[in-house]
């Protein structure tokens, strides 16, 4: 069966956004650990607690998981109450060429009765923004010495890379998918939050990073029976692991 000329360039743009994609890292899988606000952002309120207090002490459970696990290379967004520009989170995570994007907020809503975890990923209404993001990362490939040999004839102006790029893209999403479906799952079977599912909404931290990511929403810290759980050491080593043990699961499955 002859194979068109279409189909050969596609794969040689995925061969081609693989190089790209590994060149320069180790043989480790990096994630990108984001405790959602900081600072000056106090994120939501209620109950005498903060959500970026919340966040922050939940992301570090998840980080010492994380650092127990062989291959696993760990960067966070920030470590302590300081202020972090959305725009620095996503470039945080680009610069290192990470493999997982992890970034974890609580709910707050008027109405005290909301409770419940949810996971967002990448909604597709602003994809075409995330493949600008793509080919504007990439683009600093003409700034390298001897690129025209580093990335064998990769050009993020042409035509054909941009089929890669949309390709890559989609992956993504797919990808983004199913780890947010262990992240939920894992929920549902360990932790007092019920799960509410997996939300597709076009969040900007999630669409400006150009790999796989989720924002967890990791419980209502405007409800009381949620807020029970968040503020406690147990609560948060219980959500903790939930995530730690998805971004395993993920890490086992697909590196």
């Amino acid at each position: 069966m002859r194979i068109s000329k279409k189909i050969k360039i596609v794969f040689a743009i995925l061969i081609l956004m693989l190089t790209v994609n590994t060149y320069g890292q180790s043989n480790n899988f990096i994630v990108i650990l984001d405790a959602g606000h900081g600072g000056k952002d106090d994120g939501a309120k209620y109950f005498d607690n903060k959500e970026k207090d919340l966040t922050l002490a939940v992301t570090l459970k998840v980080g010492k998981i994380l650092e127990q696990t062989p291959n696993i290379n760990l960067i966070y967004t920030r470590k302590t109450d300081e202020f972090i520009e959305l725009r620095e989170r996503a470039k945080i995570a680009n610069r290192a060429n990470a493999n997982l994007f992890i970034s974890i907020h609580c709910n707050a809503n008027r109405n005290p009765t909301g409770n419940g975890s949810e996971t967002y990923v990448m909604g597709m209404t602003r994809a075409n923004m995330n493949l600008e993001v793509s080919k504007a990362e990439n683009s600093v490939i003409f700034l390298e010495d001897n690129y025209q040999t580093t990335y064998k004839g990769f050009d993020p102006n042409k035509p054909e890379t941009l089929i890669g790029l949309q390709i890559v893209q989609e992956s993504n999403l797919t990808s983004s998918i199913d780890l947010a479906t262990k992240i939920q799952n894992n929920f549902s079977n360990s932790i007092a939050i019920k799960s509410r599912g997996i939300k597709q909404e076009p969040l900007w931290v999630l669409d400006a990073t150009t790999m796989p990511g989720v924002l967890i929403e990791i419980g209502f810290i405007s409800n009381k029976i949620d807020v029970s759980t968040l503020e406690s050491e147990d609560g948060q080593n219980d959500i903790a692991k939930a995530i730690a043990n998805a971004i395993i699961s993920y890490k086992n499955e697909n590196f």
